[in-house]
């Protein structure tokens, strides 16, 4: 079923654009005390977007001459972008709150939302560009958020390299253009086949290119570390999350209409997912900050996702996109309680200075576990089923040496996740324990303010989500049953 003129349909991403409106007006309008208004608006907007996208669900739709598809991948990032976005914004709370400039962070994280939902949908190259740029030109600025040093680094790097590969992308989307006559995906699948080999590597490893730095993966990571490190925590935590959902689904549904006899693009891809979760985790197993440890952690992440796009195919059914869904939601609970444990307790810089973590807090003690053991791939934790589902769609499809190496990585990666849990549940330095140390979030000597609350509920919920994943695997693999449209 086409349908070119429903705005009924479109209704998660009209809600999620108003609600940038909105919040950019009234931020202009109000005073600064009275800025949370701005992120009342957005969690609203965020909210109903979620809710219009659970009730729409994923119906087979193609809107606005088939250039946007409402499918299983666009239904799957109507749910977990919004819910992932309003985490970020509890977990943010503390920082952002009394900001000159907290209104804009709420606007920026609406359009990065809507950018990447977009990027998930688009079935036509010009879209997939446009959606490009809205899900990347947020991101500069939410790197740059806190107006630092630091932050102007990472958010020089994010720039330059969204810029450069931006680019390159476009390069490739031209050059699908000359040989296809046409950028929708129907037309590409049918008439990509015939074009020649060395032009068509040429745009598919362009376009390649543009969303491989939208997921942070090898060999375009290296902004990565700078701007999770220089970004707030709530602009980091967003960064290695939401841009990968959108990203990765665009990927999937890209490689479905690359020819296999022409060009070896899964080759390609299971060398760059081997290379994202090695380099990931031995760069990881030397960071003492624990920002820059996730953000390499992200970096082996996208490795083992890479692995299901390795093995998309029209023909063989859904189960790659179903363990693709899987892995994303269950990634973002995971990701996002470990930001959440370091943006309620702002102070420390090092690992070591989580040691004493579990009596100070045991409530954020328990979500930095089940957050970084979810990370790993551990029972009964949605990551544990995600990888498992994604470890078996590869190794059905042919690429077992790929799932051997991710094994292997699987199992090196909980070294680094344990030099952060241990410290939490080690005795607290006498110098510096629980009586002379800093006053902790979710501890009960402290009296919260509202935005640590938010910080402290955000972050049991994602430890909450973590878990509850894994126990609804099932639904959650029923979502990635159908099979995806063009």
């Amino acid at each position: 079923m086409t349908a070119h003129e429903d705005p009924a349909a479109f209704a998660p991403e009209l809600i999620l654009l108003v609600g940038a409106v909105v919040a950019l007006l009234t931020g202009s309008f109000v005073r600064q005390e009275r800025q949370w208004s701005a992120q009342l608006v957005a969690a609203v907007a965020l909210a109903g977007s979620l809710v219009a996208g659970a009730t729409a669900g994923a119906s087979g739709q193609t809107l606005y001459a088939g250039s946007y598809a409402i499918d299983a991948a666009t239904f799957a990032a109507r749910l977990i972008v919004p819910a992932a976005a309003l985490l970020v914004l509890g977990l943010s709370a503390g920082r952002v709150r009394g900001s000159a400039r907290e209104s804009e962070f709420a606007v920026l994280v609406l359009l990065a939302s809507l950018g990447t939902i977009l990027l998930a949908g688009s079935t036509d190259l010009l879209l997939l560009a446009v959606a490009y740029l809205l899900a990347s030109i947020p991101l500069y600025a939410l790197a740059g958020w806190a107006r630092d040093p630091a932050g102007a680094e990472g958010a020089l790097k994010t720039y330059l390299f969204g810029v450069l590969l931006g680019i390159v992308m476009f390069l490739g989307i031209a050059v699908l253009f000359g040989l296809a006559g046409s950028t929708s995906y129907a037309d590409l699948a049918q008439r990509l086949p015939g074009a020649p080999p060395a032009a068509l590597a040429l745009g598919a490893v362009a376009v390649f290119a543009g969303l491989l730095f939208k997921a942070g993966a090898v060999p375009v990571h290296f902004w990565v570390p700078d701007a999770v490190q220089g970004a707030t925590t709530g602009a980091g935590a967003f960064l290695t999350t939401v841009p990968k959902i959108g990203a990765l689904l665009a990927l999937y549904r890209f490689v479905l209409v690359l020819p296999d006899d022409a060009i070896n693009w899964r080759l390609l891809l299971a060398l760059l997912a081997a290379a994202s979760m090695t380099l990931g985790n031995l760069a990881a197993f030397r960071q003492d900050d624990p920002a820059r440890l996730l953000a390499y952690s992200t970096i082996s992440q996208v490795g083992y996702l890479l692995m299901v796009v390795v093995v998309a195919d029209p023909v063989a059914g859904s189960a790659p996109l179903a363990a693709l869904i899987l892995y994303l939601a269950a990634y973002a609970a995971a990701n996002l309680g470990a930001f959440a444990v370091i943006a309620a307790r702002p102070g420390p810089s090092t690992l070591t200075d989580y040691r004493g973590l579990a009596r100070q807090s045991p409530a954020l003690a328990g979500v930095l576990v089940v957050s970084l053991l979810a990370l790993v791939g551990t029972p009964p934790t949605g990551v544990f089923t995600g990888k498992l589902t994604v470890f078996a769609a590869t190794w059905d499809g042919g690429w077992a040496w790929l799932v051997v190496i991710a094994a292997v990585n699987t199992v090196a990666s909980l070294y680094y996740y344990l030099r952060w849990i241990a410290p939490a549940f080690a005795r607290p330095d006498p110098a510096t324990g629980p009586a002379a140390g800093p006053s902790v979030p979710g501890s009960p000597r402290e009296a919260l303010a509202w935005p640590a609350r938010c910080v402290i509920a955000a972050a049991v919920t994602t430890g909450c989500l973590a878990l509850l994943i894994g126990i609804v695997a099932d639904g959650v693999l029923d979502i990635g049953s159908a099979a995806i449209k063009w």
